[in-house]
């Protein structure tokens, strides 16, 4: 046999996955000629397959150093350099073997995913672009470039590069479901809507298009669908949390499901996902010392410009630093101005985006952290696995939305006695309720340049009704009560937030359905914050949602001078305006039924001496509230913390759920 025949050998048992029968022939070669590249660098493929990059890194190199020229031993040694996390070594051996092969698109490809992969998004979208120009008819070529458009935040190109990557392999699902995305962030809903179909059609256990159908669908107010996605999604994929946290979001916003089904849909997700987990807790060794400074650890996904910045930046602020040290958990590598205000405002940031739940546990126990606030609940790009796997022993939900996340391993939600009061209806089995003494929000705009305008009916001659929540908590219940109070007030208009698309359709015909000519309402798009801001200025009187209230959208209002009439819940996220307008003394704007929800609308509509008081009044009123004072907040904060904590220190373990604190 020939030393080429015995090299084929090898590779066919390498190839069939016969690693030993290759690795003796290899190293029966390399005993004969010690320095034969072929063998070398075979081997060391082999060991990158074994999981022994270190091996395949010597093997490789000596490859290299007999013939530097050979561009796929620079690919491999790449590699093994990634498999060993040595990031900027692999770049340089790509970097390498493009030099030498500069035509090889896959080459290309390998040095774009390793540029991506080290933040480095333009230099990789060049390699993608490479990779494209020497094999445009490859999908897999397209779809690397679309990727990397995506990631950096280059939405309408990643759309087209999607769209070649569905040209080129029509039956690819996931394509299918990346094009969704795209198209759902870039608000075009019933296309994004279309795609994930077509790839639940191609691939029916795709789960991920499933749980995206459901987002989408919230997204435009179709709560019926997406709930119908979400479960779905978990019926194809039992374990998939996520999906089942988005589940336990949406049924918040429906007026179909009470605190007892939302409670049942809990119960659902904590036995699914995190009473397994529940054996892995370990003992806490923190120090019991009740009145030490404290380790607060934040966990969020929204540390960037989210509305939770908003409460977050004034509470990071007021800490009192002597005696709690913060850290941030950041689950998201966005960044923005907001982010690096956050970072200067808190002692320590961890990253946490890509690692396991059980790795950040391990990260949060090794900080020592003494208690531990998720701030996200059932939101997306929540961690509460790592919370279900207690790496601190006090943890506390806060802030997400006002309610729990079920899970017995946090022993503690934030609330205030509006939201709650104490003899408010609720389950008793998972954590402690702690009652700040005003209010579970305290607020900063983060835009003050924007002054407060005069009422626009003073010049109008008619008053503007409006309402800039999210087209998810609008539902045909609240859309017919709007009607009412446009019928009852004469000439009067109505601003709504609503997606571009069909839904669009759907709520004007409705609205014609109840007598309201179109030429009353407007249908606005979701836009930049400060233009946002500046759309209040053509609202007289804001009506909020239900059973879903707005809450940080409410306090942009308030903030803008426009008064919100609110309708009182039975669920803590439809009572957010009643805790709000209570903190702000303005009660006579909170309904307890639907009648007195018009009516107040009505009398305050035709009170112009009224709008034109609160308006000028409102802003001042907000500042000197509780609403946005921040050390008052902070105060308030850090006094619940030390309580909890004292409890722990005192009880020698995690605190059982009581009545409330």
């Amino acid at each position: 046999m020939t030393l080429r025949e015995e090299l084929e050998s090898g590779l066919s048992h390498q190839q069939a996955g016969r690693l030993a029968e290759a690795e003796g022939i290899y190293r029966g070669v390399l005993a004969r000629h010690p320095d034969h590249v072929d063998a070398l660098h075979l081997l060391g493929i082999l060991e990158i397959q074994r999981g022994g990059p270190e091996k395949a890194v010597d093997l490789i190199g000596r490859a290299i150093r007999v013939k530097p020229d050979f561009a796929g031993a620079h690919a491999n040694l790449g590699i093994a350099l990634v498999n060993m996390g040595q990031i900027a070594g692999a770049i340089a051996a790509f970097r390498e073997a493009v030099r030498l092969k500069p035509g090889l698109a896959e080459l290309h490809v390998n040095l774009g995913n390793v540029l991506k992969r080290n933040g480095q998004l333009g230099e990789a979208i060049a390699s993608f672009r490479e990779a494209v120009r020497f094999k445009p008819d490859i999908a897999e070529m397209h779809n690397c470039l679309a990727i990397g458009l995506k990631s950096s935040g280059q939405l309408a190109e990643a759309a087209v590069e999607f769209g070649e990557v569905i040209r080129l392999s029509p039956d690819n699902a996931a394509a299918h479901a990346n094009l969704g995305n795209v198209q759902n962030s870039l608000g075009r809903f019933d296309e994004a809507i279309a795609s994930f179909r077509e790839s639940v059609r191609l691939k029916p256990d795709l789960a991920v298009a499933q749980n995206n159908l459901g987002s989408t669908f919230r997204e435009i107010g179709r709560l019926d669908e997406a709930i119908a996605a979400y479960r779905q999604a978990i019926r194809v994929k039992p374990d998939y949390a996520a999906a089942h946290s988005n589940l336990i979001y949406t049924v918040h916003f429906h007026p179909g499901y009470d605190n007892e089904m939302i409670h049942e849909e809990l119960r659902c997700w904590k036995e699914q996902h995190a009473d397994g987990v529940e054996r892995l807790i370990e003992s806490h060794t923190n120090n019991r010392d009740p009145e030490r400074c404290l380790r607060i650890g934040y966990v969020s996904a929204d540390f960037y410009d989210h509305p939770s910045a908003l409460f977050l930046l004034p509470l990071f602020r007021h800490h009192d630093r002597q005696r709690f040290e913060l850290f941030c958990y950041s689950e998201s590598e966005r960044s923005h101005e907001v982010t690096g205000q956050m970072r200067r405002a808190v002692d320590h940031w961890r990253g946490t985006e890509g690692l396991t739940d059980a790795a950040a546990a391990e990260m949060v126990r090794k900080d020592q952290i003494d208690i531990l606030v998720d701030l996200k609940l059932h939101t997306s790009g929540n961690r509460l696995l790592v919370f279900a796997r207690k790496p601190a022993p006090v943890q506390v939900s806060w802030l997400g939305y006002p309610g729990s996340t079920g899970l017995r391993t946090i022993d503690y939600r934030i609330t205030d006695p509006y939201l709650e009061p104490r003899d408010f209806s609720r389950n008793e089995e998972w954590e402690r309720v702690v009652h700040l003494p005003e209010t579970f929000w305290c607020y900063d705009p983060l835009e003050r340049e924007i002054a407060v305008n005069a009422p626009p009916c003073v010049e109008n001659g008619f008053v503007t009704f409006g309402c800039l929540n999210s087209f998810c908590k609008v539902n045909e219940q609240v859309l017919r009560l709007w009607a009412r109070i446009l019928k009852t007030v004469d000439r009067s208009r109505l601003i709504i937030l609503c997606p571009e698309g069909s839904n669009r359709q759907s709520v004007m015909e409705l609205f014609q359905s109840e007598g309201i000519h179109s030429d009353r309402i407007e249908l606005a798009a979701r836009r930049p914050r400060r233009q946002y801001l500046q759309l209040y200025h053509r609202i007289d009187v804001g009506l909020d949602t239900f059973p879903y209230n707005g809450h940080t959208t409410s306090l942009d209002s308030f903030w803008m001078g426009v008064p919100v009439v609110t309708l009182a819940g039975k669920t803590l996220v439809g009572r957010g305006g009643l805790s709000q307008l209570s903190n702000l003394g303005l009660t006579e704007l909170i309904a307890q039924t639907p009648q007195q929800y018009v009516e107040i609308a009505d009398h305050l509509a035709k009170d112009l001496n009224r709008l034109v008081e609160i308006r000028g009044t409102l802003r001042s009123r907000m500042e000197s509230s509780p609403l946005m004072d921040a050390p008052r907040f902070a105060r308030n904060m850090e006094a619940a913390y030390r309580e909890m904590w004292r409890n722990w220190c005192a009880g020698g373990g995690d605190p059982k759920p009581s009545a409330g604190i």
